[in-house]
């Protein structure tokens, strides 16, 4: 990533999550690009909200396979705070002894494991579907130069994760077509390109505030929560 830009780094790892038939080849990119964030390992996990009497959940991750087999004998889902926190808000979560005071059993089980350093971000979209992103390594606690540095990259890989995992999920039968306008889709690429609405505005010689029109426009049409997640989804599904 050292020479490319945040744009470049994006768009590469987008077009390899599009060219993802499925869910262990796009997890595959994410771990790839979590890996180039400098993180050894990366869990995904979605939960859909139908059907009610069972929701559909999807679970990837790249943990060493001790640490997959405790988890589960331990019945450590129903007490992990990261989860309890993903399930809440969609704020980025440092892990710390605070965080998992509550849970110490499991704080400790997984450091003796190499997890020692982590950090999820959750992602929802207007559907119901709930999904977390988590990075772990074993050395190297994150400073506020690295969040400073790569914090921007490691929520849009959240989003990003979260919107490739939901392409791959079958549509239900007759469920539209998604579209966007050539003037949406090209507001949405100038957003992908970083750009602000302004600046958006300036280069495409319209007012921000018919910009914004557009973007909100996208967001109805694409389901989704906020530009980034438009952006993301409008690229994966081949609309940009």
């Amino acid at each position: 990533m050292a020479n490319e830009s945040m744009a470049q780094w994006r768009v590469r790892h987008l077009e390899a999550m599009g060219r993802a038939v499925d869910a262990d080849g796009l997890f595959a990119v994410v771990a790839g690009a979590a890996r180039e964030l400098g993180f050894d390992y990366c869990a995904y996990g979605m939960r859909k909200p139908m059907p009610l009497s069972k929701p559909s959940t999807v679970m990837l991750n790249n943990y060493p396979d001790a640490w997959q087999a405790r988890y589960a004998d331990q019945g450590y889902l129903g007490h992990d705070p990261t989860v309890r926190h993903g399930a809440a808000s969609l704020l980025p979560l440092l892990w710390s002894e605070s965080v998992f005071a509550q849970a110490r059993p499991l704080w400790e089980d997984a450091r003796g494991h190499g997890l020692q350093v982590g950090w999820a971000q959750a992602s929802r979209t207007p559907d119901g579907c709930v999904g977390m992103l988590t990075l772990a390594r074993s050395h190297d606690a994150l400073s506020e130069a690295e969040l400073d540095q790569s914090e921007a990259n490691m929520s849009w890989l959240a989003h990003a994760a979260h919107q490739g995992l939901a392409r791959l999920q079958r549509p239900a039968p007759g469920a539209p077509v998604l579209a966007l306008s050539a003037r949406e889709a090209e507001v949405l690429r100038w957003m992908a390109d970083g750009k602000t609405s302004s600046e958006a505005g300036t280069i495409l010689s319209l007012s921000e505030r018919t910009v914004n029109f557009h973007v909100a426009n996208a967001l109805l049409k694409l389901g989704a929560a906020n530009k980034t997640a438009a952006v993301v989804k409008a690229a994966l599904f081949g609309l940009l």
